[in-house]
């Protein structure tokens, strides 16, 4: 077995790039059967090198079982939805929120409620899951379009994710780099803050545009009257799996056991306090229904969840890593990026050349975990010879790899928020202004010279 060369690898991402986005864009091919033809083409190159069919299904098989953990959280996520759907927790805080939020300030105020959701749970699935259905139902009783309230989800959801000292990718791109947790969020933030405040002004302006459109006060009273009537909205008893969730994910609880715990605790308030029948309350598990409350938008809401309505996402997913394990184990990623490394000179450049090679990572392997290693990996000698602080390459990959991974349909993270909030990722992607201005902004500063941490500095601290 022969490894890649640079002009093989970037003939095999070529053609990759071009099947996903002209049968996608052009054709209108389903994207399961884009990245099944993207396998194919993959092996034959992998075969190519002199890899026989079963190496090649055991790399695949590699790439999986490091990406269980997620696989859970996408089965758990949506009994999560179908069970707090259930139990009252989603309707109480629509019902409530309909009441404190007007239209000019609801895009703003969304951000930072996210934003602080995942500072504190380190989560941006368990955030886009819980906080950005429910206000994904408020937006659309606002009559705010709903590609626009989803990017506001995921820019909040995203800002916690890479900078909660709980967040898994913020531990994972340190720990890579080689930098203390404390000291990689301290560069991250001389970034992420201006970014995060750009992003808080533009939704604040946005949000100034739908001020002047007249409220549907009979609407939103409607809404709150069938929610009022089809549910019991006692807020100490329906936010309790809510609360659960959050504490649990606070406390560093697997995720995965928090989860259960929170559905458990919604399932019993729905048999016991909403009086809904056992069976169906299960059933929701896998598969909710829309409720009868006589408003189409509002039942087709509270009928979210369950496995089933995971099915597509997760299928897409598994087929994505797949095609990562490929590509990522026979070295066609590592030796189409160290050819464009070996030919940077210049700081800006490198710090350019690593935030689009982690987005690079993400379209070929579907992933942001793998993305975040092997970007850690293959620059951390160029940043040593730059004399640059190893913080400042774990910013620089989380900058492309977490940043960009809800903007890509087929990444596990991006086919995950457009099940759990409705909106196809390609809607929502022009609006999620945190997530591309993050890069533009690091950038922009490399080339000014602003935010450089130097080893020696590092090694004062």
């Amino acid at each position: 077995m022969r490894s890649p060369s640079f002009a093989q690898s970037l003939l095999c991402f070529s053609v990759i790039v071009a099947l996903i986005a002209g049968g996608l864009f052009g054709l209108g091919i389903s994207l399961h059967a884009l990245i099944f033809l993207c396998l194919l083409w993959a092996g034959i190159n992998t075969f190519s090198l002199g890899y026989k069919y079963l190496q090649i299904r055991e790399l695949m098989t590699s790439a999986l079982t490091r990406a269980m953990p997620a696989i859970y959280i996408f089965i758990l996520i949506g009994m999560v939805i179908a069970s707090f759907m259930q139990s009252g927790t989603i309707s109480t805080l629509i019902y409530f929120g309909l009441s404190w939020l007007n239209p000019s300030i609801f895009l703003a105020v969304g951000l930072i409620l996210c934003a602080v959701m995942s500072v504190a749970t380190g989560t941006s699935w368990g955030t886009v899951g819980t906080m950005g259905v429910v206000l994904m139902g408020i937006g659309e009783a606002m009559n705010i379009p709903l590609p626009i309230v989803a990017a506001m989800v995921v820019c909040g959801a995203t800002f916690g994710d890479k900078v909660s000292p709980v967040s898994d990718t913020t531990n994972l791109a340190s720990m890579s780099a080689g930098t203390t947790i404390y000291r990689h969020m301290y560069a991250m933030l001389l970034t992420t803050l201006p970014s995060f405040l750009l992003t808080f002004v533009i939704f604040l302006v946005m949000g100034f545009t739908y001020a002047s459109q007249s409220l549907n006060v009979e609407e939103i009273y409607k809404i709150k009257a069938a929610l009022a009537s089809h549910y019991h909205l006692a807020p100490y008893i329906t936010l309790l799996p809510l609360v659960l969730l959050t504490v649990m994910s606070i406390k560093k609880v697997p995720a995965e056991v928090a989860m259960s715990c929170s559905i458990l605790l919604a399932v019993i308030i729905a048999i016991f306090y909403q009086g809904t029948n056992t069976i169906s309350v299960l059933n929701s598990l896998w598969e909710n229904t829309p409720q009868n409350t006589g408003i189409a938008n509002l039942d087709a809401l509270l009928g979210r969840g369950g496995i089933s309505s995971m099915s597509w996402t997760l299928l897409l997913a598994l087929m994505a890593i797949a095609l990562g394990g490929t590509l990522h184990g026979t070295g066609f990623l590592a030796a189409l990026l160290s050819g464009i490394i070996r030919r940077v000179k210049r700081t800006a450049t490198l710090i350019a050349v690593t935030i689009a090679s982690g987005f690079l990572g993400n379209v070929a392997m579907g992933e942001a975990y793998i993305s975040i290693i092997l970007n850690c990996q293959l620059f951390k000698s160029k940043y040593q010879q730059h004399k640059l602080d190893p913080a400042l390459l774990s910013r620089s990959v989380e900058e492309g790899a977490t940043m960009t991974t809800g903007l890509i349909p087929w990444t596990t993270a991006g086919a995950f928020y457009s099940a759990t909030l409705g909106v196809e990722v390609l809607d929502y992607a022009p609006y999620a202004f945190f997530n591309y201005l993050n890069g533009v902004v690091a950038i922009t500063m490399a080339a000014l010279g602003v935010g450089l941490l130097k080893q020696k500095r590092a090694q004062h601290h």
